[in-house]
């Protein structure tokens, strides 16, 4: 691709367009709010290797053609449809996006991410990878998957197992959105800077300028306190807890009595009783261990984990109710958190089959 050349964005919902020293990466599925499928990811790892090695190209950009949103997430029906079909290309699907992300850290030069609206699931794993992340005023992230019988993968647990006073564990577990300054004070993001001034950064970069100055002299850091700054306290003492049981206990009992605090833990309570209850277990067991683990090793995980998800019901089930039906009434199996072992849990970090998601080293990758 030469110079302020693009490239066709037909049936690819990405386009792709070279300005001077500058690739930018365009998501551009207005309709399904740029949900990110394998064509699009294809289309965005195929690209990198040879931008590494271009010494004409100074950086890479993500962006969204939408003003709804940066991306709504991985396109969940077409994996269920997909898996359905074939577990083995389920599976491949899945190992591509995970080898994506590997590709997105590993990049060897500048990469930012311009969000501004919904950055949920896929759309955190293309972006949470970028040296920089710039948030809109209309920015939110969220994890969302417990509510649709998977877990956040993606390496994202790594990222959410870091984070202070167990503010990632409650947002692993209830999917619940965070907007710009949450995410800025928790390192999801680096930079907040008003969506209009974009083009113009954009502009800057494609003319090779220093990426570092030239977000730091726009960066208008938050003046806001963050939203979930008066119940950190709760939310600290409530996921402590060793299990997703002694969670609920701690919610229930913080839930007693009258006042802001009590309904907030109600609320929480409420919101993970609805999640799929395997996906709470496997999560939380997840994030205890992904914390001290590479990025390497946390997408490696990944994939065995969905593997089981994909091979199981929970998972077609939980697509069937929020996305197909929209009945929003997933019949769990197992039902509770209590017909939930410790074997069954255990199951999901075992070997699923000899075609074990191996990454390059990052030497190789570079």
């Amino acid at each position: 691709m030469g110079d302020d050349s693009v490239a066709e964005a037909i049936d690819l919902g990405v386009r792709i367009e070279r300005r001077g020293a500058l690739c930018v990466f365009s998501l551009d599925r207005p309709r399904a709010l740029n949900a990110l499928n394998d064509r699009m990811r294809a289309a965005i790892a195929a690209e990198l290797p040879g931008l590494m090695s271009d010494p004409e190209i100074y950086a890479v950009a993500f962006q969204s053609t939408s003003e709804r949103a940066f991306c709504a997430g991985g396109d969940i029906r077409e994996l269920s449809a997909l898996t359905q079909k074939s577990l083995a290309l389920g599976r491949t699907s899945l190992a591509d996006e995970y080898r994506l992300n590997w590709q997105l850290d590993c990049f060897n030069k500048p990469s930012v991410s311009f969000i501004n609206g919904m950055c949920v699931g896929s759309g955190v794993g293309l972006t949470l990878y970028n040296t920089h992340r710039v948030a809109g005023e209309n920015y939110s992230f969220a994890m969302p998957e417990t509510g649709i019988g998977l877990f956040p993968d993606l390496g994202v647990c790594r990222a959410l197992a870091r984070m202070p006073d167990q503010l990632g564990v409650y947002l692993g577990l209830t999917g619940r959105s965070i907007g710009p300054v949450d995410a800025y004070a928790l390192g999801l993001v680096t930079h907040c800077i008003p969506s209009e001034q974009f083009e113009t950064i954009a502009a800057a970069l494609a003319d090779a300028h220093p990426i570092d100055p030239l977000l730091e002299m726009r960066h208008k850091p938050p003046a806001d306190k963050p939203a979930l700054e008066p119940v950190r306290g709760l939310i600290r003492d409530a996921f402590s807890g060793a299990t997703v049981e002694e969670i609920m206990a701690a919610l229930a009992k913080l839930s007693a009595g009258a006042g802001d605090h009590a309904e907030f833990a109600r609320g929480v309570h409420d919101d993970l009783a609805r999640r799929c209850p395997t996906s709470l277990k496997v999560t939380l067991r997840h994030l205890q261990q992904a914390g001290g683990q590479t990025l390497k090793q946390t997408l490696e995980a990944d994939h065995r984990i969905a593997s089981h998800f994909l091979a199981g019901r929970d998972f077609h089930e939980g697509v069937r109710a929020v996305l197909i039906d929209r009945d929003h009434e997933p019949n769990w199996d197992p039902k509770t958190l209590a017909d939930v072992t410790v074997e069954d849990v255990q199951r999901y970090f075992g070997r699923f089959d000899a075609q074990e998601l191996v990454l390059v080293e990052r030497s190789e990758a570079q």
